[in-house]
């Protein structure tokens, strides 16, 4: 057998590239702070908060899969401050957005888009922000991971079957550390209509809900990667998909259904611009389905049979 011997510097080159494909990071995440409503107060530390922020998110290795740079995951979280409680202390909303890149096209779908209000948190300029999965030490470390494994979970349920259920049980994990937290958002009770952080994973874990995302993947992997190739079969395809939803509308396994609003919030605009172009029967059928399943955008939903 023959042996290959490297130099010294071109072994270190190698691990050197070796260990930086191991460890590239997951997300590509654009961070906004907006603190327009937060008046005298030092604006020097709403840049330097953004900056730490971004930081934590992109450089964090948050899974052991390996991400190459094209593979990662764009995604926006915009927050916006309210209140300056303290000197270290903010309260106001985070929204979280998810794109995900349609195969052999450059339209770029829409995951998630939500807007969480129940957001106060302490930072401390300059002071490193590190995630610890096993304790809650900062609301505001704690809700960005939270966050976090809820987009990787969302995009993994994309390509495979429930693929993304390691990724929220990670989101579970978090939610359990904090029912100590005093910050609300982590508790069942901290919700009008369920509307909550405790209760998003939790509609996403249960089995009744198992239909969702089912049709996270079919609408999807056998829908949208598909309307390049084929648009026809791609477009019966997301009707059976929204089927999937329907059954869980109908069983109703929660009166308030955060999960499934959620969803549907971040597609019902894609819906409408895909089936404006169907066969009639194709709309009609689309259309019923819809207003049922998301009644509160039914006038939007209608739209589609009158599209010309």
């Amino acid at each position: 057998m023959k042996l290959l011997f490297f130099p010294k510097f071109y072994l270190f080159i190698f691990l050197f590239f070796l260990s930086g494909t191991a460890s590239s990071q997951e997300l590509n995440c654009n961070i906004q702070i907006s603190a327009q409503r937060v008046q005298g107060s030092n604006r020097q530390v709403f840049e330097t908060m953004q900056r730490d922020i971004y930081e934590f998110m992109n450089n964090t290795v948050w899974t052991n899969q390996v991400y190459s740079y094209a593979e990662r995951i764009d995604c926006n979280i915009l927050i916006n401050i309210n209140d300056q409680l303290s000197a270290d202390e903010f309260k106001g909303t985070i929204q979280i957005q998810l794109r995900r890149p349609v195969f052999n096209t450059t339209y770029n779908s829409t995951m998630l888009n939500f807007i969480d209000n129940n957001f106060q948190f302490r930072y401390v300029e300059f002071q490193p922000l590190e995630f610890d999965p096993g304790a809650h030490k900062s609301n505001l470390i704690s809700v960005l991971a939270y966050y976090t494994y809820i987009i990787l979970g969302f995009d993994q349920d994309s390509y495979a079957p429930l693929g993304g259920t390691e990724f929220f049980q990670m989101a579970e994990k978090i939610v359990t550390n904090a029912q100590n937290a005093p910050e609300s958002g982590w508790k069942p009770y901290d919700a009008s209509r369920n509307r909550n952080r405790y209760w998003l994973v939790k509609n996403i874990l249960e089995k009744e809900y198992e239909g969702v995302r089912q049709f996270v993947y079919e609408y999807d992997r056998n829908g949208l990667d598909k309307m390049e190739s084929s648009t026809s079969e791609a477009r019966t395809s997301m009707v059976e998909s929204l089927k999937l939803i329907q059954e869980v509308y109908r069983r109703k396994p929660d009166p308030f259904m955060y999960f499934v609003q959620v969803v549907l919030e971040s597609k019902s605009d894609e819906l409408v611009n895909i089936f404006t172009a169907a066969f009639p029967e194709e709309k009609s059928r689309v259309v019923q389905i819809l207003a049922e399943i998301d009644p509160a955008n039914k006038a939007k939903y209608e739209k589609i049979n009158t599209a010309n």
